[in-house]
């Protein structure tokens, strides 16, 4: 397999390197974002190995960049932070994989197998749109007859993956596993609570409302 390793911290990469070499692979490393994207104009790759703290850019940012730029090579994220939140910004951004530093070397090459066996993932769209309602996914803004909605990232998150389901009942259990990255139920009003702040965004100003509850069920949006 071809690998590109994104990580700015020197002692690091020559681990990486030195491990998947190991495994036979072939490497490529670059410290900087800016230089991968260089490579990836010209280069194919199997699976890139993508730091999350880079010089000049956030390695989240650096991941949209890429997944606007329509590479579709599974990409796997590194970071030393481990928090939920921080895991599902780096999944929703696009990556493939996560995993936390510090971590065994046997891990990551089972994980990198495991992205190249997967089928080729399909392009995502950069721009969303629902009537009046438009979801820029690379600089992560949205906007409502022309308003910029001033979205918490978590707001954010709740708006791309309903809008994505237009006239779809998402349902509380959907909106805990892919926004929040749980696999159980915390038996709390956090649901409910981010979604009445979404609405009074996305909503409230405007004549006519997108975003619907239905009672029992879950919530749909839809075009006014």
């Amino acid at each position: 397999m071809k690998i590109l390793i994104v990580e700015d911290d020197t002692e690091t990469a020559n681990y990486l390197t030195r491990g998947l070499r190991e495994a036979g692979w072939e490497v490529t490393w670059h410290n900087a974002p800016q230089e991968a994207m260089l490579t990836l104009a010209g280069r194919s790759f199997d699976a890139i190995v993508l730091d999350r703290m880079l010089p000049g850019m956030d390695g989240v940012d650096a991941l949209r960049l890429m997944r606007g730029a329509k590479i579709t090579t599974p990409i796997l994220m590194l970071t030393a932070r481990s928090g939920l939140e921080d895991r599902v910004e780096g999944l929703e951004a696009g990556a493939d994989d996560y995993l936390v530093k510090p971590f065994a070397m046997s891990e990551l090459v089972a994980r990198l197998r495991s992205l190249a066996r997967r089928p080729p993932m399909a392009v995502k769209a950069t721009n969303l749109h629902l009537g009046d309602l438009h979801l820029d996914r690379i600089s992560r803004q949205a906007m409502r007859g022309g308003d910029r909605l001033d979205l918490s990232p978590l707001e954010y998150r709740l708006l791309d993956y309903l809008i994505q389901r237009p006239g779809e009942v998402v349902t509380r259990s959907m909106l805990l596993e892919q926004v929040w990255g749980y696999r159980f139920d915390p038996k709390t009003s956090l649901v409910q609570t981010h979604m009445s702040r979404l609405r009074a965004k996305v909503d409230k100003p405007y004549a006519q409302e997108m975003i619907r509850t239905i009672r029992g069920a879950g919530y749909v949006i839809d075009a006014p």
